[in-house]
């Protein structure tokens, strides 16, 4: 069952920008917190940034001021706005979700998506 589906990677130069999607089912959306993994090829799964109730956070240093996660709750819809883009940046990018913030920190929410191709080129 497809609960969390992402979209709106591709292929981009550097310095370029993205936004990713995640639509979440309404219940999804309505009773859980929320954010955005990257996975590089051959490095350990990132927590990127969450946002709850209480806003939005940004977890990885080397992204600071050039992501912003938001979310359209009538939508039931979660973006990851990433600008400026580096060759580092290159990794799939998973959205989850899990009623427990914490849960999200610890790489273990309940639901995960199935990934958005992100490749920047030099």
């Amino acid at each position: 069952q497809v609960q969390l589906v992402e979209s709106g990677g591709g292929l981009v130069q550097a310095g370029g920008s993205l936004r990713l999607s995640c639509a979440a089912s309404r219940v999804i959306s309505s009773s859980n917190a929320m954010g955005w993994y990257r996975q590089a090829p051959g490095k350990q799964r990132e927590l990127v940034a969450v946002i709850t109730t209480s806003g939005p956070t940004t977890y990885e240093d080397s992204v600071k001021g050039r992501v912003t996660i938001s979310r359209d709750n009538t939508k039931n819809t979660m973006y990851l706005q990433l600008d400026s883009l580096k060759p580092e940046d290159t990794a799939v990018y998973y959205c989850a979700a899990d009623p427990m913030y914490i849960s999200l920190v610890a790489q273990t929410p309940a639901y995960w998506g199935q990934g958005t191709q992100v490749t920047v080129s030099s």
